[in-house]
């Protein structure tokens, strides 16, 4: 009698089992957003599933598919669930040129299978598309599609996604663009911090510092949101899209940060739960043109050097276009320097001046065997620490921080830089945000010091130069195309002198301060001393060989 009360729930048992095992949608349909899209834009297979019964669409179903032009090689790329229930799926195609492509899209789950294939156009808008390094200057940055250099001019906006209203991350990017911001970095995940270094930010309804890229039992919750790692927020994916979207309209470039160190919870570092994350958003974002991705902001806080070449190698693996990676550490030496999936450094290094730490770093970086562009991500951030701090009046003065970033371009290094919160958010007057989310007024006046310092570096070929500090006797320093042209930056209004090819140059005052430019005649080597400038403030000198 015993063996007969057990034996049927063993064959229910079995049965359930075949039951999940078998478990299939009734169709799947496929549709294509467009048949003609601008190369360095992206078309979209969105897969229509009928009566879905996936338990987990991130882990029970793969989507994945490949494109190419018409008789060419293949690119092989992964789709992702952008429905909770299932019912919806997309995979994402950006091509890198003009002409007819072929497609193919997989649906599996199970032994269930479905197959799509098509074609479409890409025509040649002449977009810029993914940054790169320039491999003739591999200290800086070219974007692919157009071949035009990027002067790397960043800015920390780290919870600019915490805003309900859209219009008003729009609005930030639309002021960011105009100072001639061009690199955004901020936050997919985290947020969850009880406070912001005593800048005041007091979370309400328009401004929510939760970052939640899972689905969480209590997204609210600082310490304890009780997320389910394997079911993502397509609801917020889709908000981080629409930025994307627009900031890439304005040729911005957004870095995505995985999380920082101030989250009070993770995903257990290498676990399944953690790869999936990073793949997922892989699948996801990494069609957009405009993204670079950042492991996680003072890495080394919570995560090992072994964890970060483990991830960085696996992302560079999961996204097909191979977007610059890089991770932004608290110990400057836990970097992957030599390896490949490793882009570009992205340093937080605080002690002025600056200058020659940065060219240290390029010698540092040389001796890796594997010369990338460097940047300081961190040095500065405008009226942020209060009178009594070490770091005041240097990390506070929107006038050092500029002085600091013409540093850094002079040793042929980049840097990102971050505006006050002290305008306050959600508190009096709640005009600003700053470095924590993006949003500025009319008071916060740092960018638009560094938005002339774009103006000229982007007014010749700043990439060609090289330090060469040796030339100049005096303060200053100076990067220097040898024979063709000289820069002369001077921290403290007085004349100095520099050694030049034998010729003729046009000379020109830059006031960095003011933006204006002013003639001072001809120079000519083989030694030539600046007039005295007009004041005491720093100044910079332009000479390029006449023709």
């Amino acid at each position: 009698m015993r063996s007969l009360r057990l034996r049927p729930s063993f064959l229910t048992l079995i049965f359930l089992s075949s039951t999940a095992v078998w478990a299939a949608p009734r169709d799947v349909t496929f549709t294509l957003s467009a048949e003609s899209v601008d190369a360095y834009d992206f078309v979209e297979v969105t897969m229509s599933v009928v009566s879905p019964d996936a338990a987990s669409p991130s882990t029970d179903v793969h989507v994945t598919g490949e494109f190419g032009k018409t008789g060419g090689p293949k690119l092989a790329v992964e789709g992702f669930a952008d429905a909770l229930d299932g019912s919806l799926f997309r995979i994402r195609f950006m091509p890198a040129g003009a002409g007819d492509y072929t497609y193919s899209a997989i649906y599996r789950q199970g032994d269930f299978t479905r197959t799509h294939s098509g074609s479409f156009r890409a025509t040649d808008a002449h977009r810029r598309g993914v940054l790169r390094v320039d491999t003739q200057y591999p200290w800086h940055f070219i974007w692919e599609g157009t071949g035009e250099h990027y002067f790397w001019n960043g800015t920390t906006a780290f919870l600019l996604m915490a805003w309900t209203d859209e219009g008003v991350i729009r609005q930030a990017i639309d002021r960011l663009h105009r100072l001639k911001v061009n690199r955004i970095r901020l936050l997919l995940a985290g947020g969850r911090s009880s406070g912001f270094w005593s800048e005041p930010i007091i979370p309400d309804r328009e401004f929510w510092p939760y970052l939640n890229p899972w689905v969480a039992e209590r997204p609210n919750s600082t310490d304890n949101p009780g997320f389910d790692y394997s079911r993502f927020n397509v609801a917020y994916y889709q908000k981080f899209e629409r930025m994307l979207r627009y900031a890439r309209e304005k040729d911005v470039i957004i870095s995505v940060i995985f999380d920082w160190n101030d989250s009070k919870v993770h995903p257990a570092a290498l676990s399944e739960d953690e790869f999936r994350y990073f793949h997922y958003t892989a699948a996801r974002l990494s069609a957009f043109s405009n993204v670079t991705w950042d492991l996680g902001d003072d890495i080394s806080s919570y995560r090992s050097l072994e964890w970060s070449r483990q991830i960085g190698t696996r992302l560079e693996q999961w996204d097909p276009y191979h977007h610059l990676a890089t991770d932004h550490p608290v110990d400057n030496a836990q970097q992957d320097r030599a390896s490949s999936w490793f882009g570009f450094t992205s340093f937080q290094y605080w002690p002025r001046p600056l200058h020659d730490w940065m060219l240290n770093q390029r010698k540092l970086q040389a001796a890796a065997g594997r010369i990338i562009p460097q940047v300081n991500e961190e040095y500065g951030y405008e009226d942020h620490y209060p009178r009594w701090s070490p770091s005041y009046p240097d990390g506070a003065s929107a006038d050092a921080n500029r002085r600091a970033a013409w540093e850094m371009a002079m040793a042929g290094t980049y840097q990102t830089t971050g505006e006050t919160a002290k305008r306050g958010t959600g508190a009096w007057p709640d005009t600003g945000g700053g470095w924590v989310n993006g949003r500025g007024d009319d008071s916060m006046t740092m960018l638009e010091g560094y938005a002339h310092m774009v103006d000229f570096f982007t007014s010749f070929e700043w990439w060609k130069a090289e330090p060469q500090d040796e030339l100049v006797e005096g303060h200053a320093y100076c990067l220097a195309e040898s024979g063709k042209l000289y820069v002369l930056y001077i921290s403290m209004g007085e004349k100095v002198s520099v050694r030049l090819d034998s010729g003729t140059y046009q000379a020109s005052w830059f006031d960095p301060r003011e933006g204006r430019s002013l003639p001072i005649g001809e120079a000519a080597g083989p030694r030539w001393t600046t007039p005295e400038p007009a004041d005491g403030g720093d100044w910079v000198v332009l000479l390029k060989r006449s023709s």
